[in-house]
C-alpha cells in the first residue's frame, strides 16, 4: 500500500512538472555564437522597475548608451559587443546599483542573473574583439565614470531599455 502511495505521489509530481510552461527562451545568433536569452523575463523585470528608476535619475542631460551604437557595430563584432556590454552591466552597473526598496532589489538581481546567464553562453564562444568595438565600450565606460557611482548605476539601469531593444532586435534578425 505504501509503495502504491509513493508511486502515485511521483506520478503526480511528474504530471505537474510536465504541465508547467517551459521558460520562454529563444536562441539568439551573434555572429557564429548561439546564445539562449529569456527576453520576456528580462523585459518583465525591467518594466517592473523602469518608471521608478527613471524618475530617480538625477542626471537627465547625460546619456550612457546611444541607440546608434549597436547599428554601427561592424560585421562579426556583435558577439563581442554584447559580451562586453553585459560584462559592463554585471560588473559595474548591477554591483553598484543600490536601492532600499525590496522590489527594486529583487528585479535588479533578476536582471543581473539573466545577464550572467547570457554571458555564460557567450563566454563559451570565444568572440574576437576588434579595436573599434572596444572603443565603443570604452566610451560607455568613460561616460559612466564621469558620474558619481550611484548616479551612474541608476542611469545605466534606467537605460536598460536600449540594451533590451538591441537584444530583441538581434532576435528578430536571427
Amino acid at each position: 500500500m505504501k509503495m502504491l502511495h509513493d508511486c502515485s505521489a511521483y506520478l503526480l509530481l511528474l504530471l505537474f512538472l510536465l504541465s508547467c510552461e517551459p521558460a520562454n527562451s529563444r536562441t539568439l545568433q551573434l555572429d557564429s555564437c548561439l546564445v539562449n536569452i529569456h527576453s520576456h523575463e528580462l523585459r518583465k523585470h525591467y518594466s517592473d522597475i523602469r518608471s521608478r528608476v527613471i524618475s530617480e535619475d538625477g542626471e537627465v542631460g547625460v546619456k550612457l548608451l546611444d541607440k546608434s551604437l549597436i547599428k554601427d557595430v561592424q560585421e562579426g563584432q556583435k558577439c563581442c559587443f554584447i559580451r562586453l556590454l553585459l560584462r559592463f552591466y554585471v560588473e559595474r552597473v548591477f554591483s553598484n546599483f543600490a536601492s532600499s526598496e525590496l522590489q527594486l532589489q529583487r528585479c535588479s538581481s533578476a536582471l543581473a542573473n539573466g545577464f550572467v546567464s547570457i554571458r555564460r553562453d557567450i563566454h563559451k564562444c570565444h568572440c574576437q574583439c576588434g579595436e573599434e568595438t572596444q572603443r565603443k565600450i570604452d566610451s560607455v565606460h568613460a561616460n559612466f565614470v564621469k558620474l558619481q557611482i550611484n548616479q551612474a548605476a541608476q542611469k545605466a539601469v534606467g537605460e536598460l531599455d536600449t540594451v533590451l531593444e538591441w537584444l530583441e532586435g538581434l532576435e528578430h534578425k536571427s
